[in-house]
This record gives C-alpha cells, structure tokens and sequence, in this order.
C-alpha cells in the first residue's frame, strides 16, 4: 500500500512540476511577445484583441467543452461587463469612485459573476435545445434593451470613456498601447490559470459527467443542476473579465458588444479550435482574431470566409483543429510522420484548387455586384481580373469542381494510409 502511495506521490510531484514550468513559459511568452513586434502598434493590437478573445472562448468552454451548455447569449456577459465598467470609469474621471484602472476588470468580472448566478439560477434548470432557447431569447431581450434604455447603454452612439484618468499604479497610466498589452496579458495569465484550476476542481470535473451522463451524476450524490449553476456563473465572471478589458482597451462600448454576432464569437471559437480539450478554444481565438483583422484587411466578405470554414469544421472536423493535432500526437512520438506526409501533399493540391475556386467565385461575385459602373477590373491573387467577361466564372469554377473531384478520388487512400500508420504508431500492426 505505501508503495502504491509513493508511486502516486512521485506521480502529481511530477504533473505539478511540469504545469507549473507550463505556466512559467507562458508567463515568460506573454512579456516577451512585444520584443519580436518592432514597436508595430498593429502587432500590439492584435496581441491585445487575442488576450480579450482567449478569456471569452475559455469562458465560453467552460458551458459548452466541459458543461456541455449550448449558449447563444454570451454577449450578455461580455457586453454588460463592458458597459458597467465604462460607467465605472466614467465615475473615476469625476472622482466620485477611487480604483486604480488595472483593477477595473474585477468590476467586469463582479457583473457577469451576478448575472451569471440570476440568469443560470432559472436557465440551468433545463438542458440541450430548452437551455439552448432560453440564452437565445435572453441574449435578444438584453440587446433590445439596449436601444431601448439610452440613458445607461446610450443609444446606438455607445458609451464613452478615458482610460488614462485614474489613478497611476507603478507611474503607469495606460496611454500607450504597450501598456495596455501589459495590462490584457496579465489578466489573460490570471483568469487562464484560474479556468485551468477550475477544470482540475471536483466541480470541474463534475461538469464533465454531468456533460456526458447527467443520470450517472446525481446516482454519485452531485446536483446536475447545482453544477452546471456554477459553471455557469463561471462563464459569466470572465466573460465580463474580458468585456471589461474590451471597454479599457476601445474607450468605447456600443450595442454592437450584446448582438447576435458577439454571441456567436464565442462559438466559433471554441468549435474550430476544439471544444472540450483546453487549448481549444486558444487556438479558435488566434485563428478567428487573426481572420477578423488581418484577412479584414483584403477582403469586405471575411465573414463569408468565417463561416464557411466554421459549417466546414463541423462537418469533417468535429473535434477542432486541436482534435486534427492530437489525432497525429501517436504517429509523431513513433516518429511515423515522414510516411503520411506524402500522401497529405498529394491531396494538399486539390484543397488548394477548391480553396482558389471558392475564393475566387466569391471575390468576383462580390466585385461584379458592388462595382461602380465602367470599373469592372479588379486584382485578385496579384492578377488584373475583369469581372464583365465569363472567362473568371468558367475558370474558377473548373479549379473548383476539378479540385473537389480530385480530393473526392484521393481521399479513400489518405484514410487508409492514415488508419494503418496510426495503427502501427500504437503498436497494433506491423512495424
């Protein structure tokens, strides 16, 4: 018996031993991140929009990845953090509340905790598409309010404040966009960590049962509705976290922060990145915030792009780009990578052709309908395009169809190939 202690003993020495150099990396990546940017004020942003987008999805995965809560009202959370903390800030400026601008985030946090505890006290009573419908409607009604209620949301010109007139912590005074990255990262370190404790809690782990058999949770003696009530609240502490850290970082909180499409971030996020492993919804809020910035940049139709990789995702990714990863986690331990990348690069061809097709057929698409009369040309892949001729239609449309055919045809032999160095890098076939 004293061995098998010592043997689990020397077991979480080693986990906490190496969470603990996990998180020190973090630490380490997230204040050396602004050295590689070259003072590119566009790279801070970014950086800073990722750190708001990496608290909400985690937030959002504690309902979904590890509740198993389908939600459409998150920006309830989010957006009423923001706004309350813009009208806390407000009261800074006049002096009539004393609070030091880095710790306005825990006035974020406090309203979506409150919320989250009214609305999850009645809403968490059910489960699946009722629970599902009841976020819908509450995340409606609250942005209705919105516009209904000016002299607290203020209309469709927003809320409006200055970050930099409070009171200086350390001289610092958050005018620059450098210490704000400071600022976003530091609670991007906290709330990350306290979401990853909450994941390794017995409540955290409850949350997974009553996710995956809520009858098996009540037979141990847990309340599945008391669990999912505190993942809940959870979820709408650090939603109005990072609400709050959108209102210091814009100045600016409009209806904009409770419509649909800031519930539906969340979402996104978290379903391409990989609901129910943690690092998931880190990776959904890299690749969307990267989309929504730079691809915003080229193209007025990102959205599209958006939500066809997201429909795409569903449908042959279930598990999220972190699921794609861990799938290949065995074949690169059994250093087996080398014999199914081949076979990746055979299909990578058609991708790509079904990648331009689309791509092409929508930017010629929306070109030809939005373009002033007599301006026709456009640039598409660094190529002069004219959107009146059907040569682009026919052209890209052939890229399309001959791309998906191909990766039709390829696509049989790429799961073979797979199943069988998959099989092998387990050690259940031949080596």
């Amino acid at each position: 018996m004293s061995t098998l202690t010592d043997m689990r003993r020397d077991m979480n020495a080693r986990m906490f031993k190496q969470q603990r150099n996990m998180w020190i990396a973090v630490a380490l990546v997230l204040g050396c991140l602004p050295l590689f940017y070259g003072g590119s004020d566009f790279a801070l942003t970014v950086s800073i929009q990722i750190g708001m987008m990496i608290i909400f999805s985690l937030a959002y995965n504690m309902l979904l990845g590890q509740g198993g809560m389908l939600s459409f009202g998150m920006a309830v959370y989010f957006g009423m953090g923001g706004f309350l903390s813009m009208h806390f800030m407000n009261m800074i400026e006049a002096d009539t509340v004393w609070l030091p601008m880095a710790l306005l985030p825990v006035v974020g946090a406090f309203i979506g905790l409150v919320l989250g505890l009214i609305i999850g006290s009645f809403s968490t009573r059910k489960a699946g598409t009722i629970f599902a419908m009841i976020s819908l409607g509450i995340g409606e009604l609250v942005a209705a309010s919105s516009l209904i209620f000016v002299k607290f949301f203020g209309g469709e010109e927003g809320v409006t404040g200055d970050r930099t007139m409070g009171p200086e912590m350390f001289g610092v005074d958050f005018a620059s966009e450098l210490e704000v990255y400071y600022l976003v990262a530091a609670w991007v370190f906290i709330a990350t960590l306290l979401m990853f404790l909450f994941s390794r809690t017995p409540v955290g782990r409850m949350a997974n049962a009553v996710r995956d058999n809520p009858e098996r949770a009540e037979f141990v003696g847990y309340s599945q509705r008391f669990v999912r009530l505190i993942s809940f609240a959870g979820a709408g502490l650090f939603s109005g976290l990072a609400g709050s850290l959108f209102a210091i970082t814009y100045e600016i909180v409009t209806e904009e922060t409770l419509n649909a499409v800031t519930s539906g971030a969340p979402l996104i996020m978290v379903m391409i990145g990989g609901a129910g492993y943690f690092i998931g919804p880190i990776i959904g809020a890299i690749f969307y915030t990267l989309l929504s910035t730079v691809l915003s940049n080229y193209t007025e139709i990102w959205l599209m792009y958006v939500g066809i990789i997201f429909v795409l995702t569903i449908m042959y990714l279930p598990a999220g780009l972190t699921g794609l990863l861990l799938m290949h986690n065995p074949i690169i331990k059994a250093k087996k990578l080398k014999r199914i990348l081949p076979v990746y690069g055979k299909i990578a061809l058609p991708v790509i052709g079904i990648f331009l097709g689309i791509v092409g057929l929508l930017e010629v698409g929306h070109y030809a309908h939005n373009a002033s009369a007599g301006d026709m040309t456009m640039s598409l892949f660094f190529v002069s395009v004219d959107t009146s001729s059907y040569l682009p239609w026919i052209f890209f449309t052939g890229i399309l169809v001959g791309g998906f055919m191909l990766a039709k045809k390829q696509a049989p032999s790429v799961a073979e190939t797979y199943e069988e160095v998959h099989k092998e890098a387990l050690g259940g076939g031949d080596k």
